[in-house]
């Protein structure tokens, strides 16, 4: 099975990307493929409206000028998506939004393409809102009928300084405990894919 994660934090080695890599390291225990993607930096632009992903349905995105198709690819493939944000004015970064924006439309113009995967969201956060960015990205994951494993807390790690949210234990647990939630999950889940309604 294959996980793939999404950082949403233009930082290198910064607390998204520690965070994410806590969860995926129990994945690669249980033997997972994973994958780590970095979208914070890269300047994702916004959806245009323009429809054209519903006119030729070709699990592509019309706009081609960034690194959205590339990403969107791994992110069909993928039977596990985790989507990491650091919290900006109590809010995703604006790559993630970027990408949660065309990714979730362009799976619903392609027969709900994310229909039966599981996501799940993690947040770097210094002190509040991180509950926001929490629901922002679940709210893609509820309308593109995936299914959200669950955790001991909210999936969230506090810290300011790049590396800080290594001294936060209860959060690297959580995505630890993650990490297991989403193996388990998926080995219940996954041999059953084709048969998740789509339509």
């Amino acid at each position: 099975m294959y996980a793939l994660a999404i950082s949403g934090s233009p930082r290198k080695k910064g607390n998204t990307e520690l965070l994410l890599n806590e969860v995926l390291s129990e994945l690669e225990n249980a033997h997972w493929e994973t994958e780590f993607v970095k979208v914070g930096g890269t300047a994702i632009r916004g959806c245009i409206a323009c429809e054209k992903c519903f006119e030729n349905q070709d699990n592509e995105c019309a706009y081609k000028k960034d690194k959205f198709n590339e990403i969107f690819s791994k992110m069909l493939k993928a039977d596990a998506m985790i989507l990491g944000s650091p919290t900006y004015f109590a809010a995703v970064s604006a790559d993630l939004k970027a990408l949660i924006e065309r990714a979730g439309y362009v799976a619903h113009a392609n027969n709900n393409g994310f229909s039966g995967k599981i996501g799940a969201a993690v947040v770097a956060v210094r002190r509040g809102g991180a509950t926001h960015v929490y629901d922002t990205i679940n709210h893609m994951f509820q309308m593109s009928r995936m299914i959200i494993p669950c955790s001991t807390y909210w999936n969230m790690g506090f810290g300011m300084g790049k590396g800080e949210v290594l001294e936060d234990a209860e959060g690297l647990a959580n995505m630890r405990h993650l990490g297991k939630s989403i193996d388990w999950l998926g080995m219940s889940i996954v041999p059953n894919i084709d048969n998740y309604p789509r339509g």
